[in-house]
Parts: structure tokens; sequence; C-alpha cells
């Protein structure tokens, strides 16, 4: 593999990267630095083209000023190598540490929105028509609640049905039986199908273990594999979702509010906008069971520790959903 990079000096050691549910990474050390050797497993988004797509992305981005982690290139100017039918990519180690919203400050946390507000609009700016993604025809459909509920019904089953079963089983049930009632008092308020089509594009999958820090300040966005066309401000308030959670469920309202604010102002979007975002990802949460998926229908426990705070989320914020709103909007 490094045969192709010559610059990167002679390997010394190779270590595989704990975090990352998706692909696999290593840490290489050469005589010539640090580097993050990527190995796309993922289908979805493994291919040639896709990953080449994410690359000049990333590479045009930071011609911006955008805090991103291009790949390096071989000999050829290429920055994705094939071996086995699998696909590869070098890029520069970059020493930080990730940050959950619990230790971000307020000012932090205005300084995250901004950022993902650049994000949005530096791609608005670098990606052309026709990149690789044919303009949607119409907008994206809620989860319908029947599906939902035959989804509880095998998801019950099956955690019911685990010998020996555990504290986690006990809470599976619990939630399920209790998101089937309040499906059952909201399914009036099942968002509608917009028809206007998604044209923003959006990272994908902004999180905290794809922000890296130095210090207070982020220093590179990572894993840009699920870039594609989606409702902007919705990746917004899923990205606020999971950085502002608190154990118990319950967001940090003050730093979201400081976080929307700025991501509204950098990305120029109405509030307006962002209470459609609200109310659809609000609805999303409430029909999503993918952590239940991956324990009972994939054997997959990684997600098993995000269960407990994701699962009481979506009943707090159906409680306090006037509060959740004003938050984004206000």
């Amino acid at each position: 593999m490094l045969r192709r990079y010559p610059d990167a000096g002679e390997p010394l050691t190779c270590k595989p990267v704990t975090q990352g549910l998706l692909n696999h990474g290593y840490r290489v050390s050469t005589t010539r630095g640090s580097y993050f050797l990527k190995h796309h497993l993922d289908d979805s988004t493994g291919d040639r083209a896709t990953i080449v797509r994410q690359h000049r992305a990333t590479q045009r981005l930071q011609s911006l000023g955008v805090p991103v982690a291009p790949p390096v290139e071989d000999t050829e100017g290429d920055t994705v190598t094939e071996i086995g039918g699998r696909c590869y990519a070098l890029h520069p180690w970059v020493d930080g540490l990730h940050r959950a919203g619990a230790q971000l400050t307020a000012a932090q946390s205005q300084r995250l929105g901004a950022l993902l507000g650049a994000v949005h609009i530096g791609l608005e700016q670098i990606m052309e028509a026709g990149t690789g993604l044919a303009q949607r025809s119409g907008g994206y459909r809620s989860p319908d609640p029947a599906d939902t509920f035959a989804l509880i019904d095998d998801l019950l089953t099956a955690a019911r049905g685990r010998r020996p079963r555990d504290s986690f089983d006990e809470l599976a049930e619990h939630r399920l039986l209790e998101r089937r009632i309040l499906l059952e008092q909201h399914a009036a308020r099942r968002p509608p199908t917009p028809d206007i089509p998604a044209t923003g594009w959006v990272h994908g999958d902004f999180h905290p273990l794809n922000v890296l820090y130095r210090g207070t300040e982020p220093v590179a966005i990572l894993d840009w594999d699920r870039l594609g066309v989606q409702p902007r401000a919705e990746e917004a308030v899923r990205a606020a979702a999971i950085f502002f959670v608190q154990p118990a469920g319950q967001l940090e309202l003050e730093k979201v509010r400081a976080y929307a604010g700025a991501y509204r102002r950098a990305a120029g979007a109405g509030a307006a906008e962002l209470a459609a975002a609200v109310h659809r990802v609000w609805w999303e949460r409430l029909n999503d069971f993918w952590i239940l998926r991956w324990r009972y229908c994939l054997h997959d426990r990684r997600a098993d520790p995000q269960f407990p705070a994701v699962s009481a989320l979506a009943v707090w914020w159906t409680r306090e959903y006037e509060a959740v709103c004003e938050a984004f909007t206000g």
C-alpha cells in the first residue's frame, strides 16, 4: 500500500483504531510521520466513484478554510487504492480529541453551529449539479407508523424471547411498549411529504466522533462517507440531538439555542425552516429503533451503550416539544 505513496516513508507500525461502526481504520506510523489508513467497507458508500467524490469535496472545502483532512495523493495523483476488490485511502493523521456537548461551553456550542453552517454553505459553492446524485423528484417521505407498529411487534418478540434476559432486554421492552402508546397518541402529527425536493449537500454524519478538537477549537471534520443531498436544516437538528443529549435523555437547551442561532446565521436558514426540521426529526426519532435492530436482528451490540439516552430522548422530546422547537428557532 505505502509503495504507492513514496513521500510517506517506510512503515514502522500499524495499529487499529477502535472507534467507528461501519469502516475499519488504522494509525500507520512511518519514518516520515503518522497517517490514518481507511479501509472502506460499507457497501452503500464504498465504491470508488463515491469515495473520489468525497475526497474532491474535502480538498475543495479545505481551500475555503473548512477544517478537514483530505487524503494523500499517490504518484499518479489518485486518492483511492483498490486491493482485492476493496478501497483504501491514506489521510494525514490529525492529533486531537472528540468532545461531546457536555464538554462544550455555550460559546463553543455557538462555534460548532457556525462550523456546520459553514460546511453547508461551502458544499453549496463547490458541489455542482450532477456530481453523482440524481435530482430528487420529490421530498422525503416520513416514517409510516403502521410500519413502525409492525417493527415494534417483531422487536418485542425478540426482546421477550431472549435467554438469558438481562437489564437491556427489560429496558428495550419498556421503551417499545412506551413508544407504541406515544405513536398511537401522536399519529395525526406525521409530517407530510414536502413538495419541494431536497437540494442541499450535507456531511451526512455530523456527530462528536466525526469532529476532532485541539484544545477548544475544532481542527478536523472526519468521515465524509455520507456526503449527499438532504434537507440541510435536518442535519443541523440531528447533530444537535447527538451532541447535546444528556445521559437521562434531555437536551441541554441553552447550548442548543446557542448552536442553532449560530447555524441559522451562518447557513442563512430561517426559523420556519428549522421548525419544520425539528418536527420531521422528532417524528423520525419517534419511529426509529436502529439500535434494537442491530442488537436483535443483526446480533451486533456495539451500539447498545447509546440506547438508554437515545430511547429516553424520544419520550422527553415529545413532552417538551415546544421548548425544543423554541430553542432551535428563538
